[in-house]
């Protein structure tokens, strides 16, 4: 089944953020947008540098509206474990979600079954709860924040502009496409 505008399937977990457990919910994930971003595991290697990346730009996620969960299939326990025992991981603010039942991790389809770890899946949800983008990457290949910044503000302008897209390499402020028969064979 396509994934690209799917509906977030249905799921309830419990979260570590600032220092305390919150249950969350498919529900949490609409009425903004959102980033869902699974990683293998806590207390690993290439994942605290992913984490500490978008700890590091979060503001700036902030300032898009934009609310971040982080997702691996431990508990919410280790969660706030590696959360005040990482300088790296100390700095997170965002949502960190346990999946042990590894229930959303097969909802978005990034279950390594066989590990009963997730894949590095990145998603953005718009405010209705559909997926507009996904990224997954193989488990040695750790991601960027800044181009994920770069990609959301492509399907925001997207979104809040119908009859636009966003070209290669677009950046906020650089001219957009509009789909038409004149364009076509010509770029």
């Amino acid at each position: 089944m396509p994934i690209i505008n799917s509906q977030v399937k249905p799921f309830k977990a419990t979260a570590f953020k600032n220092g305390a457990f919150v249950d969350v919910s498919d529900a949490d994930l609409k009425g903004k947008w959102s980033v869902v971003f699974f990683y293998p595991a806590d207390f690993t290697f290439v994942c605290p540098t992913e984490l500490e990346d978008l700890a590091d730009n979060y503001a700036e996620f902030q300032k898009l509206g934009i609310e971040i969960y982080s997702v691996s299939t431990d508990t919410h326990f280790a969660h706030a474990a590696w959360h005040n025992t990482s300088p790296a991981i100390g700095k997170i603010q965002y949502t960190m979600i346990g999946d042990p039942t590894l229930a959303i991790s097969r909802n978005f389809d990034v279950l390594i079954e066989e590990a009963g770890l997730a894949d590095r899946g990145t998603f953005v949800i718009n405010p209705e709860g559909q997926i507009k983008i996904v990224e997954i990457n193989d488990g040695g290949v750790g991601r960027d924040a800044s181009e994920l910044l770069r990609k959301i503000k492509a399907a925001q302008y997207v979104a809040a502009h119908p009859g636009e897209v966003c070209p290669a390499k677009w950046k906020e402020g650089e001219a957009t496409l509009a789909p038409s028969l004149d364009l076509v064979g010509k770029i």
